[in-house]
């Protein structure tokens, strides 16, 4: 049986290592969330800033639910693979700026102890769009979500996100320590301003004194990121293998393309990311995160809704279909006339990169992964756009195909009969409203336009466009083939 990967010496030669010496690294960064996309994302840009410019920005990572990854990354010394892959093949990186692993549920108090830590200078985040606890309807705190409820009701024992980052911020502020910098890296937009929000309302109820003092000391930048990362498989740990020469139950797999958009306000320093390929430090990172949400988000929704009721396991595999993949390109040219001009940026070809990224045969990219919780993403990727491109008197003919096929893929049935879960925070009122209906595009659509909260009126109350995709509907109720629209 091959050894655990746990050192950095003796590995295989194809494997890249850190360029800095790891056992002189101490923790700056406590990250809440250690799930792929931050271990293909946020962990090697941090890596590369070190090698680039030192510092002590070491990673501490924390889990606040399960504890696969937190224990594997433990077993492993917080060592772990990135495989790039694309055409040309496969390349590995080992990643070393993470120093220890937490699992929140098994020591509470511990973790509360490193939030007070006047080294750890950020507390990043990705913890998906649904654990902020954030009601989409008012983009404020959502009292009716489990650990809101929780931690208002008892503070000092946080369970969720906001809980920690207030406990986390009164204890500093309650023995003079400087405050951390919340970094959210969620694909939310306006993400940092959301979390300011909702910590801000969250304070509100239990501690004025709090409230003010995070209101005039504490910065909450927005992000934008943007690296495709499969779900790992065998093949990633088997090539995790093959390329470094130990077993790796941490390994993740992405693409070469790497983003990063940041917004430079931070309380106590940051690493020098702007040194690393791909990071951009900005004052604002609106432009740059409305360009992704749109072209890149909004294209990848409506292909993993439409593929995965076609019968397409990978966004690759939708890709070989000219028709989709014609129709992702029309929607990106969509989805750019309802921007502003992005500093650096060629929209045209921004939109050619996006599709020869999504056709690249080295990722496998799950439609099904991709279309799990629709009803947190449709409003950012399709539904404001498609708000504003109504007003401006655009017949939004794409995003009805993209509503119409999230429409058909909440059925949860293929046009086979084989029955499929539907992976979002609202599936059982999705399933309430649609139970009692006919079978019908119109009845569908009429239903789920009524999910509270979720279509702006502009939408539900323009005839023609909610004609527009009851039509698409039920041309996709009654031929699963996908046809041209």
């Amino acid at each position: 049986m091959t050894e655990r990967l746990q050192t950095l010496s003796g590995l295989a030669p194809t494997a890249k290592l850190p360029a800095y010496d790891r056992d002189q690294l101490k923790s700056g960064i406590l990250h809440l969330g250690p799930g792929a996309f931050f271990r293909a994302h946020f962990a090697p840009f941090t890596d590369a800033a070190i090698a680039v410019s030192g510092g002590d920005w070491g990673i501490e990572v924390a889990s606040l639910r399960t504890a696969d990854v937190a224990d594997n990354l433990s077993a492993q010394n917080g060592l772990y693979t990135t495989l790039i892959r694309d055409s040309s093949g496969t390349t590995a990186e080992v990643i070393g700026s993470i120093l220890k692993a937490h699992v929140a549920p098994r020591d509470p108090a511990g973790l509360l102890a490193r939030l007070e830590d006047p080294a750890l200078r950020i507390v990043s985040m990705t913890v998906t769009e649904k654990a902020y606890g954030f009601d989409p309807a008012t983009g404020g705190l959502d009292l009716k979500h489990p650990d809101i409820v929780a931690d208002l009701a008892s503070r000092h024992t946080p369970r969720g996100v906001i809980g920690y980052l207030v406990e986390g911020l009164g204890r500093r502020r309650q023995k003079g320590i400087a405050p951390f910098t919340p970094l959210s890296c969620d694909n939310l937009p306006s993400n940092g301003a959301v979390l300011k929000r909702l910590v801000l309302e969250f304070t509100s109820r239990i501690d004025p004194d709090l409230h003010r003092w995070i209101e005039a000391n504490v910065p909450f930048p927005s992000t934008m990121v943007d690296r495709i990362t499969p779900a790992s498989t065998e093949a990633t740990y088997a090539d995790a293998e093959r390329l470094t020469g130990r077993t790796d139950m941490a390994a993740v797999e992405t693409e070469p393309f790497t983003q990063w958009v940041i917004e430079d306000h931070f309380a106590n320093g940051r690493p020098a990311w702007e040194k690393v390929r791909g990071a951009l430090m900005v004052e604002e990172v609106s432009a740059y995160e409305k360009m992704k949400l749109r072209m890149l988000n909004g294209a990848h929704s409506l292909l993993a809704y439409l593929g995965y009721i076609g019968g397409y396991e990978f966004i690759r595999d939708v890709m070989d279909d000219a028709a989709l993949a014609a129709l992702a390109y029309r929607h990106m040219h969509a989805a750019a006339r309802t921007l502003d001009p992005v500093p650096g940026i060629d929209l045209d070809d921004y939109a050619s990169e996006l599709i020869a990224r999504f056709a690249n045969k080295a990722i496998a990219h799950r439609t099904y992964q991709i279309a799990m919780d629709g009803t947190q993403k449709l409003p950012q990727r399709l539904l404001e756009p498609a708000t504003e491109a109504l007003a401006h008197g655009d017949k939004a003919e794409t995003y009805a195909i993209a509503v119409a096929a999230w429409m058909r893929y909440a059925i949860g049935e293929r046009g086979n009969g084989e029955r499929y879960e539907l992976r979002d925070p609202r599936a059982g009122e999705i399933a309430a409203l649609i139970a009692d209906v006919p079978r019908t595009g119109l009845a569908i659509s009429a239903a789920l336009f009524t999910l509270p909260g979720l279509f702006p009126a502009a939408l539900t109350g323009h005839r023609a466009w909610t004609q527009d995709v009851s039509d698409k509907l039920e041309i996709l109720i009654q031929d699963d083939r996908l046809p041209l629209f």
